[in-house]
C-alpha cells in the first residue's frame, strides 16, 4: 500500500478501533463492478473508500458512553446517533481531505438505499456475502431469499453502519483483499439462509461459525426491542 494511504488508513483506524468499529479499504471500482449501473457510486474507479463495520464491542465502548454523555436527540434511532457522532469526528480529524459518508440506512429518492452495504462488505473483503448463487443446489424453488453477510471472527454479531469515501485520493494500485469464506461448505450455507430468512428472531444465524465475541445479553435485549420503543429502554435502564 502507498505511504500516503497507509498513513490515511491509519487516521482512520486511530479515529474508531478503540470504539468498536472496524475499517476496511475498498475501491469504488471494485464495488461498481458488480452492480447495475443504477446502484454505482458516482465517483472514479479509483477514488478510495472505507467500509465501517461495529463489532459487538461498539455497544460498551461507544454506544454507553454516548448515551450517558447524554448526547441523544429524540429524534432517530440512538445506535444511527452514536454511529453518525463517531464517523463526523473522523472527519473532522481529517481536515485536509474532503470526506463523503454514506450510512448504511440512507435511501435514494427512488426509495433505493444509497449504497448496498453488504456487497460493499463483501468487496473490501472485511466479511463474506452469502447468496442463493452460492448454493449449488437450490432447494428454495420460487421463495424470494434473501442473502447475508458472515465475519470470520463475530459471524453475524456485527454490522455494517457505513461508507468514507475520499474523492480527493485515488488509489489506482491498492490491492484488493478477498472476503474469508468461513461457510465453505453447502450444508452450512443452506442452513446459513434458511436461519436467515426464515428463522433470524432467534439470532440463531449469527452462530453459523464458532465466533470469538458475540452481543452481550443486554445488547441482545435492546437491538431485539422495536426501534420505536428503544428510547424508553433507554430510559428506564437509566445508562442502560
Amino acid at each position: 500500500m502507498e505511504p500516503r494511504v497507509a498513513a490515511l488508513e491509519r487516521g482512520v483506524r486511530s479515529a474508531l478501533c478503540d470504539f468498536g468499529f472496524e475499517v476496511s479499504p475498498l475501491k469504488v471500482g471494485w464495488y461498481n463492478a458488480v452492480l447495475q449501473p443504477s446502484f454505482h457510486l458516482q465517483y472514479p474507479k479509483d477514488t478510495l473508500a472505507f467500509v465501517v463495520l461495529s463489532a459487538p464491542s461498539m455497544f460498551e465502548k461507544a454506544f454507553k458512553p454516548f448515551v450517558n454523555k447524554q448526547l441523544l436527540k429524540k429524534m432517530n434511532d440512538p445506535v444511527d446517533q452514536c454511529v453518525s457522532y463517531h464517523l463526523s469526528l473522523v472527519k473532522e480529524s481529517l481536515p485536509e481531505h474532503r470526506v463523503d459518508i454514506i450510512y448504511d440506512y440512507e435511501i435514494l429518492p427512488n426509495r433505493k438505499p444509497k449504497f448496498l452495504a453488504q456487497t460493499a462488505a463483501h468487496m473490501a473483503g472485511a466479511a463474506y456475502y452469502y447468496q442463493r448463487k452460492d448454493v449449488r443446489h437450490d432447494p428454495w424453488g420460487e421463495k424470494k431469499i434473501y442473502g447475508v453477510c458472515i465475519h470470520p471472527q463475530y459471524g453475524g454479531w456485527f454490522a455494517i453502519r457505513g461508507l468514507l469515501i475520499f474523492p480527493d485520493v485515488q488509489v489506482p494500485f491498492l490491492e484488493q483483499v478477498a472476503p474469508i469464506d468461513c461457510v465453505a461448505s453447502e450444508e452450512k450455507r443452506i442452513e446459513l439462509l434458511e436461519k436467515f430468512n426464515f428463522h433470524w428472531q432467534n439470532w440463531s444465524y449469527r452462530d453459523i461459525i464458532e465466533v470469538k465475541e458475540r452481543y452481550s445479553e443486554e445488547q441482545k435485549t435492546y437491538f431485539g426491542t422495536p426501534p420505536a420503543e428503544r428510547f424508553k429502554l433507554l430510559e428506564l435502564k437509566g445508562s442502560v
